[in-house]
């Protein structure tokens, strides 16, 4: 799959994506604003019945006065006041007329401040009644705001004294939409009665809490799977290219000694030379040189393919580490020295034995080796040492070859990775190796890490335990 397909294909399902978080939360943010306007109009609701159940009651009281006065036995400071002026009858539930209609007794009543007018306990008692019957969750605050004062003489069924009827301290109320006027009379209002909800924001936020939940898992889900798809498709690609790379290389390392093989073969039958004992017998090396060399690599990819189904069974004995590393670097210094490079051993472990595979460690300790050879430029430094440590043996190699950038320390245990060596083409391999050595310490119940930089040469530090834990 080419790059730019991958980038169409990303770019759709983010899209897709975004326009699914997008709806979701306009549809969240809607279903808030018709609950938040519901429970506004159940709270006005609430509000409008009680302060008509309020009117009510004061007309009742009205016409339970008695009619034996005229407006002129007003007393003086009544009928030279306020209701002097020419008023209409109050217009209580629709009621019409004038102020001579009314007795006396019921312009007293009139005259009367709002706090009197109101039977607070009553007042109460239906309100929280309406509110339960609205189903108006969490703790509404309401309070009597009269218009002639202008303060707060009620709040939540209590009172309020001077110092505490002052509006600044209850502008949470002053600032409520939610208002409905009290005893309004010809378009002039004694007051008002007033409510809000401290918590209407949570109250509403439950109402479509658990569509939210599940919105945010579902989002949660398929962000999850893009992304896992995502990381699949360029794991996929990356492990497409390193076993193209695999192939290719596999192909190189065996076309190589097939080659030679054929040559040495075709020169044994050449008259020339298989008349001459010597020259056969060196041919003969050839072969059976190139042909192990073929093995060898078989070899590793059968290493690997056991790894991969756990039929790896390791022979544990007792192995010393000191001996392993001596004869490895022996090995090494074979092919480093024709560089006019160095090895240096430094076997300092103390004691150097461990519960191991021997044959596992053997190549564990020559893959580095060799990786340490073919990834140094010329004249390759390289130093191989033990020692002790609180939880086994450490064995180091360290080269000052080419080195790591961060991205390639990140992937060089994966199987076919190969660091990539620049305009050098002549660093052979599988890009198993370190796949394998990772592993093997890995069983062995051990650690590997790694430390690089560009330029400057790597160390590879394998600690293994004394003793394997069955």
């Amino acid at each position: 799959m080419s790059k730019r397909t991958i980038f169409l294909i990303t770019t759709l399902m983010a899209l897709a994506l975004l326009g699914v978080i997008f709806l979701q939360i306009n549809l969240i943010r809607t279903g808030m604003e018709v609950n938040e306007q519901r429970y506004d109009e159940a709270l006005q609701d609430a509000l409008n019945k009680v302060a008509r159940e309020l009117e009510i009651r004061e007309l009742a009281k009205f016409n339970a006065l008695t009619n034996g006065y005229s407006s002129r036995d007003l007393p003086s400071s009544i009928g030279g006041g306020e209701l002097s002026r020419p008023l209409q009858r109050p217009g209580l539930l629709g009621g019409t007329g004038s102020l001579a209609d009314l007795t006396p007794a019921q312009i007293l009543f009139y005259a009367t401040d709002l706090d009197e007018r109101i039977d607070r306990e009553s007042m109460d008692k239906e309100l929280r009644t309406e509110f339960a019957n609205a189903d108006l969750k969490g703790d509404i605050e309401y309070g009597v705001y009269d218009a002639k004062k202008e303060e707060f003489i009620i709040r939540n069924g209590r009172r309020l004294s001077e110092m505490g009827s002052d509006t600044a301290r209850h502008i949470d109320l002053l600032r409520s939409s939610n208002r409905v006027p009290l005893y309004d009379v010809d378009g002039e209002t004694p007051g008002y009665l007033m409510a809000y909800s401290p918590r209407k924001d949570s109250v509403i936020l439950n109402t479509i809490l658990n569509n939210l939940l599940a919105s945010l898992l579902f989002i949660a889900i398929i962000l999850g799977c893009f992304v896992y798809t995502i990381y699949v498709i360029l794991f996929q690609k990356k492990l497409s290219e390193m076993k193209t790379d695999f192939i290719n290389n596999m192909t190189h390392e065996f076309k190589t000694p097939i080659a030679t093989i054929s040559l040495a073969t075709d020169s044994i039958n050449s008259p020339k030379v298989s008349g001459d004992p010597e020259k056969v017998r060196r041919f003969a090396r050839i072969i059976k040189q190139e042909n192990k060399r073929m093995n060898d690599q078989v070899e590793k990819v059968l290493q690997m393919a056991k790894l991969d189904k756990n039929k790896l069974n390791l022979n544990l004995t007792e192995v010393d580490v000191n001996d392993l590393v001596i004869e490895a670097g022996e090995y090494i210094r074979l092919q480093v020295e024709p560089r006019e490079g160095s090895v240096v051993v430094l076997a300092d472990a103390d004691p150097s034995t461990i519960q191991a595979d021997e044959t596992h460690i053997a190549s564990l300790i020559n893959n580095l080796l060799d990786n340490a050879n073919k990834y140094s430029p010329e004249a390759p430094e390289i130093i191989v040492s033990t020692r002790n440590v609180a939880s086994g043996i450490e064995i180091t190699i360290q080269d000052h070859g080419l080195g790591m950038s961060r991205e390639a320390r990140k992937n060089i245990f994966d199987r076919f990775y190969r660091v990539h060596t620049g305009d050098r083409h002549d660093v052979k391999g599988f890009g198993l190796g370190l796949s394998y050595v990772k592993t093997i310490t890995e069983v062995h119940g051990g650690s590997i890490q790694v430390k690089s930089e560009l330029g400057k040469g790597s160390s590879f530090i394998v600690t293994l335990p004394y003793t394997q834990n069955l």
